[in-house]
């Protein structure tokens, strides 16, 4: 029997980590206002906001429906399949886990609530 486990973006995850960007997203575009001196400086709140707002709303269905799957020496994203043997790292970053293959190529396990167990969790099924 093989042991397959797999990894789904969780979507409380998710809306704190698009909270945290429109936070970042609207100091951002207040501080850049208020250096070119515009009197307007709360209008870069609202767009900084809008911004994430948007954008989150808009990818929220296809970044929670991304289910990465460790099974069968693979770690797979849809079609895509890593062979745990071209595997060299895997490594905790925020809420997310960097995959980092052999050849340099860089892979993103999003929006998960325990990202240093499961980067423990492929780096003890690497061969």
């Amino acid at each position: 029997m093989q042991l397959r486990t797999e990894f789904r973006p969780d979507r409380e995850i998710y809306m704190r980590d698009h909270a945290v960007m429109a936070a970042i997203g609207m100091g951002a575009a207040m501080l850049l206002l208020w250096v070119m001196d515009n009197p307007h400086v709360w209008t870069g709140a609202v767009a900084g906001l809008g911004a994430i707002a948007v954008r989150g709303w808009y990818m929220a269905s296809e970044e929670l429906a991304r289910v990465w799957v460790l099974e069968d020496g693979h770690l797979r994203l849809g079609d895509m399949s890593l062979p745990l043997g071209q595997i060299e790292t895997a490594r905790p970053i925020l809420s997310a886990v960097q995959v980092i293959t052999r050849s340099g190529d860089k892979h993103l396990i999003k929006y998960q609530p325990d990202p240093a167990a499961i980067a423990r969790t492929i780096t003890e099924a690497l061969p």
